[in-house]
Order: structure tokens, then C-alpha cells, then sequence
């Protein structure tokens, strides 16, 4: 996938949570742990989202690319933003699947709380 899929991906997932009350507070957070593609709160819950963007199964689910090192470089880019930003709540993880096909005409999301 193409990182100008990733982003259409990424903003589909930004309205989707939006649609659901979540508040969004970043889109593709940096530091030099890594990147992080959204970053939002729902109630008093702070909600790191990895997103990965599919128009086929030929390699597999999306969520089999978070990677146990990538969640580790997740988790270290969510500290950071925690303490940057000197929060105090509970937080999570979750990956957000996005199907379409190549011409992005149609989309389904499959939303995943608490990944990992």
C-alpha cells in the first residue's frame, strides 16, 4: 500500500472515530521512538491507533503487521506523548483495519479495542 493510501486510510479511521465521539487530538504523532497515526480520547480514555490500510488479503490480516516490535516502538512513542503532553489517565491501543480496493470506492473498517 502506498503512503498516500495510508493517509485516505488514516482519515477514514479519523471520521469513523469522530462519527463515535471520540476526540481527536493527533494525527501521525512523531518523536524518535516512532510514529503514532492517531491519537484520540474517548471519555477519559487516551486511545493510541495504529492503522493499516488493505485492498487485498494476499499477505495476510492487517492487524498481523503490528508486530510485537512494533508495538514496542508504539508503546515507547506513547510515553513520550504522555509525558510531553503531562497526562494522568488510562490509556490503550488499538488497530483499525481499512478495506478497499485500489480505487478507494468502497471502504469497511473493522475497529479493534484493546489490540494489545
Amino acid at each position: 500500500m502506498s503512503r498516500s493510501s495510508g493517509t485516505w486510510g488514516e482519515a477514514q479511521v479519523a471520521n469513523y472515530l469522530r462519527r463515535r465521539g471520540y476526540q481527536l487530538l493527533a494525527h501521525s504523532y512523531n518523536c524518535r521512538f516512532g510514529e503514532i497515526d492517531l491519537i484520540a480520547k474517548k471519555g477519559k480514555v487516551l486511545c493510541f491507533v495504529e492503522v493499516k490500510t488493505r485492498s487485498n488479503l494476499d499477505y495476510g490480516l492487517p492487524r498481523d503487521y503490528v508486530t510485537f516490535a512494533k508495538q514496542e516502538k508504539l508503546r515507547k512513542t506513547a510515553a513520550m506523548y504522555i509525558s510531553a503532553h503531562e497526562l494522568d489517565c488510562p490509556t490503550r491501543f488499538d488497530v483499525a483495519e481499512v478495506y478497499t480496493d485500489s480505487e478507494h470506492t468502497s471502504v469497511r473498517i473493522e475497529y479493534i479495542e484493546e489490540a494489545f
